[in-house]
């Protein structure tokens, strides 16, 4: 059984390989763009889970007609969200401000907005979703999470996005300045992409006939 995921993020992919890791039997993870697959992927859900969905299916259509045989799809969607925000960014945390604009920017106007809501709580999460569509069409949707607040101001420079106002109480220091083993154990992705993990597991001996 192969392993599509929908990016074309090399980062991510790196960090997805080494997370899922320790199958029974290999599995090749490729990209979307390695799999030469770019479907027009509509982002229309209202929630994290329904997104992660809609890019599982829609990358599985085009394996299917593009050919591809024996193909799991893994897709998924994250996010931002600020308590004192109403949630904010939430499931448009990709396209908070502009898709185009600076994360520099993003996150000095998150922080004004913190700032600004005089209500002391700085508390928010990390959510990331992962959805799977197995080779028989079988879906399933993890969430992962990991908790935290939103910095003063910006400080480290290993991670990406929102990651330097992400600031985490217990270990004194934002997502941004963790080296990336420590983010991997802790941050949403991780948490769910090693639930996902899991949730293969159980199913791989039947695709791996």
């Amino acid at each position: 059984m192969d392993i599509i995921f929908a990016t074309g993020n090399e980062d991510k992919m790196k960090e997805i390989r080494e997370i899922l890791a320790g199958f029974k039997s290999e599995h090749t993870i490729r990209s979307m763009k390695e799999a030469g697959l770019d479907p027009e992927i509509v982002e229309d859900g209202d929630t994290f889970e329904a997104n992660a969905l809609i890019k599982a299916k829609t990358v599985f259509g085009a394996a299917k007609e593009a050919g591809l045989k024996n193909v799991l799809v893994l897709a998924d969607d994250s996010g931002l969200c600020i308590d004192c925000l109403n949630g904010e960014p939430g499931i448009y945390s990709a396209r908070y401000l502009g898709k185009d604009t600076s994360y520099d920017i993003k996150n000095k106007n998150l922080i004004e907005r913190v700032d600004a809501s005089g209500s002391g709580n700085r508390t928010a999460r990390f959510v990331c979703a992962i959805a799977a569509v197995f080779p028989d069409g079988l879906e399933r949707v993890v969430r992962g999470t990991v908790e935290g607040e939103i910095a003063r101001k910006p400080a480290g420079s290993n991670g990406f996005g929102f990651d330097p106002i992400f600031f985490l109480p217990e270990r004194g220091c934002t997502t941004a300045e963790l080296e990336p083993c420590e983010k991997h154990a802790l941050s949403h992705r991780g948490n769910a992409l090693r639930l996902m993990r899991e949730v293969i597991k159980e199913h791989e001996d039947t695709y791996n006939k």
